[in-house]
């Protein structure tokens, strides 16, 4: 029912199927503003991929939160520990970066918990028409369901699932534009 794909979308699209034809099989990739922004890679069945890839997308998201990026990170701490000291602050284990005499090694002044509710609400907010792409069909709608999670509003997909009306009557529900490449 979802047919509207403007041509940024078609782009984003081949972006993924060509991102995946560089990875190890059973893989889903999801696309923002040009790029991969997260990859679920040869796992053993296609919601494990899309899980990986959607949490690997959502931590992209989260990077670009206003709380992130405004992080206070003392002058001397480089590049990567600034990046690890990122992924313990939008992750669970936070508070290995925010504890009493850890949060003075990496940060001039202790930042707030960024909370889980908050979390949502940023990826809600600024996950809009984000692309997934799978190099092979998706056998169930849970996929679709776990990409609408990451802001996902189209799919590029192979099809030929013995179950692609459930997944197209997924699509249709989350108003989801899904393309299928027959490749």
């Amino acid at each position: 029912e979802n047919k509207d794909l403007p041509d940024s979308a078609r782009i984003a699209m081949a972006l993924a199927m060509i991102t995946l034809k560089y990875t190890q099989s059973n893989s889903v990739c999801f696309v923002k503003g040009g790029q991969a922004i997260g990859i679920g890679a040869g796992q053993q069945s296609r919601i494990h991929c899309t899980r990986l890839a959607g949490s690997k997308a959502d931590n992209w998201l989260l990077r670009q939160s206003p709380r992130v990026l405004n992080l206070p990170f003392r002058d001397d701490i480089k590049r990567a520990n600034q990046d690890n000291a990122i992924d313990l602050y939008i992750g669970e284990d936070y508070m290995d970066v925010l504890r009493e005499g850890q949060w003075q090694e990496v940060f001039t002044e202790k930042p707030p918990v960024f909370e889980k509710e908050e979390k949502e609400a940023w990826i809600k907010e600024y996950a809009k028409d984000v692309v997934c792409g799978s190099d092979a069909f998706f056998p169930f709608s849970d996929n679709v369901e776990r990409a609408y999670r990451s802001g996902v509003k189209y799919i590029a997909q192979p099809g030929g699932s013995i179950r692609d009306g459930e997944v197209i009557d997924a699509c249709n529900r989350l108003g989801i534009v899904m393309s299928f490449t027959g490749i």
